[in-house]
Formats: C-alpha cells, structure tokens, sequence
C-alpha cells in the first residue's frame, strides 16, 4: 500500500513549522503581513524546504472542505452549497447567519476566516491565498536549490502550478476579477490592481499544459496525497472549459479516461463497514456505498481516485461532523407522533429506554442541519425520462444508500403509533414544525463517518460523524467527474448524443434503471449533483458552467442563451435574466420566492439571492489596505467603479508586480 502524505509531513515537520512562520494567514489579505513582507529564509534554499512547502499546500487542500471547528457546527463546502440549486441554510435556531443574501451581502459585511454556524466568504479567501503563497514560495526560491536534476525540478514546478492554479480557478469563480500575486517579494507591496479572471484563466492553463507533461503518474510517486499527472490533467481540462477550448478539454479527458490506469469500479471492493447499527438500518453492500467510505478512498485497489485527501491519524486528523452538519434534526421536540409524543429520541446503549432497533443516532447521525438539502436535491434532480429513480444506488434506500425520512419509525412506547413510519403530516396538520431543519431526504452514504470515540462509549447518544481518532480521507478528483467533463465539452461542441453517452456511463455504474437518449446542461448539472455530492465545489461549478455556456452559445435546458459581456454583470431578484447559476436558483430553490418570509418556531427567516451575488463581494478590507493602488470591487456592490484600472493581460500583472 502507498504511504500516506501524513508520513511525508511528519518526516518534514520542523521545515514545516518554520514554513508555517511565513505563511500563515492574516485575517485581512494585502495588509502589511506575509503577502508583502516574505522574509526569504535559509530552508528554501535546500530540496527539503521546498519538499516541506509543497507538503504544506498538499495537505491545506482539505481545509476547504473539513476545517477543524471545536463546534462542529458548519464547514467551509457547506458555504459552496448554500450558494446553489442543493442546498439551504437550515439552522433557524441561529439568529446571526445571515440567509437573505440579496440585502445582506455588502464589501464590508464580516469576513470571518474561522466561523461557528456562520459562512466562510473570509476563509476562502485568504486560504486560497495561503495556498497561493505556498505555490510562489516553490516557484521563486526552486533556481536556488542548485542540487537539483531537471526532471526533478520540472516536478516541483509543475506540483506549484497545480495547487497555484487549482487557488486561482476557485477564487475567479467566487469573486470575479482578483489581484493575480504570482512571486514572493522581499519589500512589502500596497499598490495592486485586480485582473481579469479571463486572464488568470489564460495563465494558469499555460501553467497546467506544462504541468501535465512534467508532473509524474501516481505510479512513480512515494506518497498518496502528493499532485500527481491524473490530478494535473483533470485542472487542466477544467482550465480548457473555463477558457473555451472544448474540443482541447475533450482532448484531455479522453486521454485521462482512456490512456491514464484509472477505471470507475464497477462491484464491491475494500472494506465493508456495515454502518452504524444494522438491526436499525440496514446496508446491503453495493459498489456505491464502498466507494464512499474513508478507508477504501487510499487503497491500491481503488483505481477511479484520481487525488485523495488524506486525513488520519493522530497528528494531522481533522474531524469532520458531517452527519451532524448535513443532516435533518430528526430528534427535534417540534417532530411528533400524530398523537403529540416526540416521533424519535437518541439514547446511550446503557439507557433502559435504549431500542437496538430504533437506534437512529447511531445509524443516521445526529443532524442539526446547519446545511439542509434542497427539494430540488432530494427528489426532482433524480428524476430521468419522468421518472424519479429510485434504483440509482445513490438515491436507492433498499440497500441503504438513501435515507427517506419516511423510512424512520415513532419509538416512543407510549405513542398509539409506536412502530409506524415517520409521516410530514396528519391531515391538514403538519407534524414538524420546522421543515427546513428537521424533514429532508439525504445520501447516507456520503455524509456517514464511522464515529470512532462515541463507538466505544457506552454513554454516548451524540453521533456526529468522524471524530478524534476516526478517518474521513475525502476525494479531491474522480475520474467519474472526468466522464461528466468530457460531457461538458462535447456539448459545448454540439455533440449531444456524445454527451449522453458520458453521462450514461455514470448512470450504468450506479444502476440506474433510466439512461439518456439526449441531453441538456441542466442533465449534465443534475448528473454532477448526483455523483459529486459534497466533493465538487458546487457554486463554483455551476458558475464555470455558467461561464462555459456564454462562451459556447449554447441554450440552457429552458432554451436561453448567455452574452459573453455580461452573463455576470446584471443585479436584481426577479426570474428574468442573470446568469446561469442564477437561473438555478430561481428554478430550483426556496431563494426569492418567499417575500413574506419563512415562519419557524425561532422567528421568521429570510431566503434571498441576487443576480449581483454571481460574484461574493471583493472585501473592504482588501481594499483599504491596498493603499497605493485600487481594487476593482464587483458588479452590483457599493463601491463597483467600472473606471478603475483592472489588468487585461496576465503579463502586464506579472510586470508590474515588481514595481513598488
């Protein structure tokens, strides 16, 4: 079995930690802290140095999707999906997260870098600059590491630009045109001005074309976890999308599908966990399910990873509350039996009230749904033909994939009910009285970690998911995400029928009983839901999407068509016009369509979304610390000046760089 990067990390720890001196993250981007005033050190200098940086950028690669939080009540990826046609904000009981976007979003709004319940527009942001500068730090000090043969120097580099260029594709997508930082200064530097996110696109897909041909296979690689050539090629046919070079992206991922050793697994592989309690909810071993568990993402065996997070053991573990964050708040109180009783309750196995039958916490998790599906998620997004499919074994709940809160059954002994399932209503009467936390349908195949601590403890009746001592290794790339490209670009082509076939190769595998004979971006959107719940970053996507179609001149699923000038430059809350994410979340979600506002039994809550938030507002204090220069701020927001010098050449960035 290939090691870990854990084992890498540990290795370099001490160079790690004198990396980390420099590279830590200030609250605010462009202050006077480690962008301008880099202190070069000796250790950059040495193969070790560099090894240890590079290790540092591999392994802050998951922070965007598990970030340690003591609550464990949100997590960075929860923010990429609020931010889409999956998801909501479902913790009502919380008064500070702010859900109307439309009113509420401003430059100067609070950009927390750690948050509780709240959002994480502040994370992203100096965590995909962090990154960024663990990228330039390899790239600026690589020529004085003499030691070097070619091919190994060629390695690093191409590693750099991948976690460059991975950054620097997420950040364009979330906010727009951006300060493009490519080297490490000496002097501090306050006089930035931002760059077309085309232009950055246009770097960065130079950068990756170099990267593929100079970054090894796994294969020749010592550790899991380290940017590989699959990993780089599957940025780059991204990059090519993001670009308009379909034909080029199709190019690549027929090379990644076809010529590269990876293969989607087809039956059941690895490790079987059973789940949490069997004789409450039990697993029929599948191909999906096998897929998703944390152990089975590094092994050998698993040939469809294409670049694995790693995160186990003692030293680097992160835990990830993912069945408490994604899931419905099922034990509520406000959820009841037909005849007033609580519907279901959590107890420790050494309770006397304890059921091996009804042990729901341990099976499902104890959700609070900080993040809740959308309806679309739940049930129109799997319908295929006119027919929801309930045999795709990612929505299939016979074998235990998918948990319908109809499924659940009242265990409370003195209910007339008791053994009945779960119903939303009795008549006209509802019998939860906070729909948008406590009733929702989910994949209990991703969201369900094995919670080691709690396992052991007979006391427990609080599962959340991975914790202390657990292991919650995620996905960055799959190489079914790279049949879903190649759908993309042989649409974006015109080759629908080609498409189809994409994306029914991915059906195939999860036997599902419906197939494509045609389809639309909006199936190919709807696809991606499906497979890539909580791997891909689901605002971002869909804004590349977005992007792709006002490139191609291709229409939507509702026969739109997109302006390259100005799919992202519109404001307002009404259905017409915006872009097409925009058209999603007015199509598929709850935002906008509830003026009045959501009654629950904490308050009311209001669900809004703007054209303008296409784009998250550049912060304000990225702006005022920028004191020598300006920062263009986006379409929509106070502060937008369609004046300001912006770069429309990446070379003319880079040039003026150095010039303080």
């Amino acid at each position: 079995m290939k090691r870990y990067i854990q084992n890498k990390i540990s290795r370099i720890a001490p160079l790690v930690a004198v990396a980390a001196l420099f590279v830590s993250c200030s609250e605010d981007f462009l202050e006077p802290d480690p962008l301008s005033f880099y202190e070069p050190e000796a250790t950059f200098s040495t193969e070790s140095g560099l090894q240890a940086v590079l290790a540092s950028a591999d392994k802050q690669l998951r922070n965007n999707y598990i970030h340690y939080n003591n609550a464990g009540n949100s997590v960075p990826i929860g923010t990429e999906y609020v931010f889409s046609d999956m998801s909501k904000y479902g913790k009502t009981d919380n008064t500070s997260t702010i859900s109307d976007f439309a009113n509420t979003m401003v430059p100067t709004m609070s950009y927390k870098t750690s948050t509780n319940d709240d959002f994480y527009f502040g994370f992203y942001w100096t965590e995909a600059y962090t990154g960024i500068k663990h990228a330039n730090t390899v790239l600026t000090y690589i020529d004085k590491v003499t030691s070097l043969t070619e091919e190994v120097k060629r390695k690093y580099i191409g590693q750099a630009y991948f976690h460059r260029a991975y950054r620097y594709l997420n950040l364009v997508y979330q906010f727009g045109d951006i300060p493009l930082i490519t080297k490490i200064l000496e002097v501090p530097k306050q006089s930035y001005y931002s760059t077309k996110k085309e232009a950055i696109i246009e770097m960065i897909t130079a950068d990756m074309e170099k990267a593929v041909e100079w970054v090894p296979e796994q294969s020749k690689l010592p550790y899991l976890g380290v940017v590989n050539k699959g990993a780089c090629r599957q940025l780059l046919i991204k990059c090519y999308l993001a670009s308009g070079r379909f034909k080029d992206a199709e190019n690549q991922a027929d090379l990644l599908i076809n010529q590269s050793g990876y293969s989607l697994m087809q039956g059941s592989f690895g490790t079987f966990d059973a789940g949490g309690n069997p004789a409450t909810w039990t697993i029929t071993r599948n191909v999906i399910w096998d897929l998703h568990r944390p152990e089975n993402k590094v092994i050998a065996a698993n040939r469809e990873a294409i670049l694995v997070m790693p995160n186990g053991g003692v030293q680097s573990f992160l835990p990830f509350a993912s069945m408490r964050i994604f899931g419905p708040n099922w034990n509520s109180g406000t959820v009841t039996t037909p005849d007033g009783k609580q519907a279901a309750n959590r107890f420790a196995s050494n309770n006397a009230n304890y059921q091996a039958n009804y042990d729901y916490a341990r099976a499902l998790g104890r959700g609070i749904a900080t993040i809740s599906a959308s309806y679309y998620s739940q049930h129109p997004m799997w319908v295929v033909n006119g027919v929801e499919d309930k045999q795709d074994l990612r929505h299939n709940s016979t074998v235990g994939n998918w948990v319908n809160m109809e499924n659940l059954k009242y265990s409370d002994k003195t209910s007339a009910y008791y053994g009945q399932n779960f119903r939303l209503k009795n008549g006209t009467t509802l019998l939860s009285k906070d729909t948008l936390r406590e009733w929702f349908d989910f994949p209990l195949y991703k969201i369900y970690l094995h919670d080691v601590v709690n396992e052991t403890n007979p006391n427990a009746n609080d599962f959340q998911g991975a914790s202390t001592g657990s292991k919650a290794h995620w996905y960055l790339y799959r190489l079914a995400e790279t049949y879903l490209l190649r759908a993309e670009a042989r649409f974006y082509q015109g080759n629908v029928g080609g498409a189809a076939q994409d994306v029914n190769v991915i059906r195939a595998r999860a036997g599902a009983s419906q197939m494509y004979g045609t389809v639309t971006i909006g199936d190919i959107c709807a696809e991606r839901g499906r497979e890539l719940y909580l791997e891909e970053w689901r605002n971002v996507e869909l804004k590349r999407i977005s992007h792709c179609l006002a490139l191609s001149g291709q229409a939507d699923e509702w026969g739109q068509t997109y302006s390259k000038t100005n799919w992202d430059k519109q404001s307002g809350t009404d259905n017409a016009g915006g872009s097409y994410w925009y058209q999603r979340i007015v199509h598929y979600t709850l935002y906008n369509k509830y003026p009045s506002g959501i009654v629950v039994p904490n308050g009311t809550k209001f669900y809004t979304m703007d054209k303008r938030n296409n784009y998250w507002p550049i912060p304000n204090s990225a702006i005022t610390a920028n004191i020598k220069g300006k920062l263009s701020q986006n379409f929509g927001y106070d502060g937008y000046d369609p004046s300001v010098k912006v770069w429309d050449k990446w070379q003319d960035a880079v040039a003026d760089e150095s010039q303080l």
